[in-house]
């Protein structure tokens, strides 16, 4: 990829971070690529194929796959905690709000596969800690799908509110929210049994 077109879709990306996907138009990326608008269509068809293009590259995508959870002891409340603070210090408060921006339903179709990996990575590799725990007979047999998305709507929901609000809306810290989660979380499953 050449200088211009990575300077169009850095510019586009910001922005569709910073004001959303139907807020920006082809000119304010062209101004702030430093180009014409007639470059920026040289380049691609339409500010939609810069997004998409910008969708593919890494610095655009949140930083989370499986490879991410591989720091397991074999204990749940350490695991559990890595999970989570895995997923705080990846997905940063500038991806959540890309996330959301990118949730224009003119982008929706083509965005949300790709939006969905970051959760999809936490949810399978979860799961997969689940079920191996309980071969190793550290776990009960639980719906671990279900146990797998309560932690990881925890986690999500924490940091979309600290993206948005920082600590304006609680000051509960990301560690000590960790730990409390955790622990709770825990207690629940105990009392399944």
């Amino acid at each position: 990829m050449d200088d211009t077109s990575q300077k169009i879709i850095d510019a586009a990306m910001s922005l569709v971070r910073d004001k959303g996907y139907v807020a920006t138009t082809t000119r304010d990326i062209a101004k702030l690529a430093g180009v014409n608008e007639c470059t920026l269509f040289r380049k691609f068809k339409s500010k939609k194929d810069i997004v998409l293009s910008g969708m593919e590259q890494e610095k655009w995508r949140g930083n989370l796959t499986p490879d991410a959870f591989k720091n397991i002891k074999w204990e749940l409340a350490p695991d559990l905690e890595m999970f989570m603070t895995e997923y705080m210090n990846r997905i940063t408060p500038d991806f959540v709000k890309l996330s959301i921006g990118l949730r224009a339903p003119q982008l929706y179709e083509e965005s949300a596969p790709l939006v969905m990996k970051v959760p999809q990575a936490f949810l399978s590799s979860l799961i997969e800690y689940f079920n191996a725990m309980e071969k190793q007979g550290k776990l009960p047999h639980l719906d671990f799908e279900c146990l797998a998305m309560t932690l990881f709507s925890s986690t999500f929901g924490y940091t979309f509110l600290s993206a948005s609000f920082e600590n304006r809306l609680s000051p509960v810290e990301q560690e000590r929210f960790i730990k409390q989660t955790v622990k709770t979380f825990i207690q629940g499953i105990l009392y399944q049994k």
